[in-house]
């Protein structure tokens, strides 16, 4: 059993990824912002914590109390969509909460953080793109503030520590129960429970560095993540097509 600290975990990957955790036996600690969330967490048989991730001193008293061993990044802040505001208030989270969540862990002595990325940041090239293409860091407006100012630095901070084995998982656009769509959209898209099956698999498998997450098809090569987490984006929580 290992303890996860689950940043994020009311989220809509968080949903499904903590019914995944506790089946492989590990105990889970769930962070929310408001008490409407640590209920939901508890439904889902979580501990929960209420923490925002931007109060430092708060941030690393919940880290020391739970004393986990691997910690899980996935914290968005687009509740409001995708207007220049929400991207700004998401790629800040991105920069800033990263920061402060692996300076945490740091603290605690986790060695293993997986953190949540996007898989349609890649600087322009003709298709496909794999993990060891360059990121859009010299990327302008909307872009921008997602990709340079929120991805690149998010990835940096996972990836950089020596003593830490950072992983990042870069997911295609989202669909499945609980996103904005349920049918398959975007350049490299991946169904929700499937992005929560590669990062219950990252805890424990998987060397550090960076994974593609999506269906494939699409836009970005995934051979890394079938190999190494032998993932499969075909995974659901119910009547998945590898019987987990």
């Amino acid at each position: 059993m290992l303890r996860i600290f689950l940043a994020g975990a009311t989220g809509v990957i968080g949903r499904n990824l903590i019914p995944l955790l506790l089946k492989t036996g590990h105990r889970v600690t769930g962070t929310s912002r408001t008490t409407e969330g640590v209920r939901t967490l508890n439904v889902l048989g979580a501990d929960a914590l209420i923490v925002d991730v931007f109060d430092r001193d708060a941030l690393d008293e919940a880290m020391l109390t739970s004393a986990p061993n691997v910690v899980i990044h996935q914290l968005t802040d687009l509740a409001g969509g995708t207007d220049l505001q929400s991207l700004v208030r998401n790629a800040r989270l991105r920069r800033e909460g990263t920061k402060n969540l692996v300076d945490a862990a740091r603290k605690t002595g986790v060695t293993r953080i997986i953190a949540q990325s996007i898989a349609w940041a890649y600087a322009p090239k003709t298709p496909p793109y794999s993990e060891i293409d360059p990121l859009d860091a010299a990327a302008q407006g909307p872009r921008g503030v997602s990709v340079r100012d929120g991805v690149v630095p998010l990835e940096a901070a996972v990836l950089q520590p020596d003593d830490l084995d950072g992983i990042v998982l870069r997911y295609g656009q989202l669909y499945g129960p609980g996103t904005w769509t349920q049918t398959p959209t975007g350049s490299s898209p991946v169904h929700v429970e499937a992005a929560a099956y590669a990062a219950s698999l990252a805890v424990d498998r998987g060397s550090r560095g960076v994974y593609n997450i999506a269906d494939s098809g699409g836009e970005v090569v995934i051979d890394k993540a079938l190999r190494e987490l032998r993932w499969s984006p075909d995974f659901r929580c119910r009547g998945d097509s590898d019987g987990n």
